[in-house]
């Protein structure tokens, strides 16, 4: 399978998932979701596949929603593609909570958006001391998505989920450890090295009992997750139309500071 957005090679029982838009700081796009959905499905088929890494290429982990797609979308008034990333990045931490195998990212450098929140979903985040994690929706009029409030509020208490998704204020590698995100901190040039010490660990198990923790730990944290997503979706289509969002994705595209009036 040829991919264009990220790359997907199998080596040695582990299935390395990489973004690969550099040039865009790794913004999502309709296809690049597209791909990361398709990739995600091949390594949970795949027999030899015992572990997923999930990667990104260039100096910034991921921006999350490609803000210059965005920046077209409002001036030619087609909102439509910016739900359907919103659906998208929400199936994609939804897959990656249910897929019967472990998954870790490898985060360097900003982690924003969507991408904070499937660094929230994934079983394992290994980040070098330069990474932060940013709720960056409110800079542009939206609240998060991919599952983000409902997996931070259980992964580090509802008031802390609530700090970060209101303030914007990055989440420095050092914080995201002590509150439970982060599995592992070291230097960007000793990220795959930490990443194959713990894969070393995981492969001396059964992938049967990942499989079953993976079933225990759905079952008893996030069966209402589909209703919660349903919520999140209605209230990102209500907020891609509203005049705040439009004005926030053009301030960021002209460097500015947004002048919100709350339409």
């Amino acid at each position: 399978m040829s991919f264009k957005w990220i790359t997907y090679v199998v080596e040695e029982e582990r299935a390395r998932l990489t973004l690969n838009r550099p040039e865009v700081s790794n913004g999502f796009n309709i296809p690049i979701c597209e791909e990361i959905l398709l990739a995600l499905d091949m390594a949970a088929k795949d027999e030899e596949v015992r572990i997923l890494t999930f990667e990104a290429n260039g100096k910034v982990f991921s921006v999350g929603g490609d803000l210059v797609e965005m920046e077209c979308a409002v001036k030619n008034d087609n909102i439509q593609s910016l739900v359907r990333i919103a659906e998208l990045v929400n199936a994609i931490s939804f897959v990656i909570k249910k897929l019967p195998k472990p998954v870790i990212m490898l985060t360097d450098g900003a982690v924003a958006g969507a991408a904070a929140n499937l660094a929230v979903a994934c079983d394992f985040v290994i980040s070098s001391d330069k990474t932060k994690f940013i709720q960056a929706f409110v800079g542009v009029g939206l609240a998060p998505d991919a599952g983000g409030l409902y997996l931070l509020s259980k992964a580090i208490g509802v008031n802390r989920a609530t700090h970060l998704a209101m303030t914007g204020e990055g989440l420095k590698a050092e914080k995201a450890l002590e509150y439970g995100i982060v599995y592992k901190i070291c230097e960007s040039e000793k990220l795959e090295k930490t990443a194959q010490q713990l894969i070393k660990k995981l492969k001396r198990s059964s992938v049967n009992s990942f499989k079953a923790i993976k079933e225990m730990v759905w079952q008893s944290n996030f069966t209402e997750w589909e209703d919660y997503a349903k919520l999140e979706l209605s209230l990102q289509k209500s907020l891609a139309f509203t005049d705040d969002f439009k004005e926030g994705v053009l301030a960021y595209a002209e460097k500015r500071r947004p002048q919100f009036r709350g339409q």
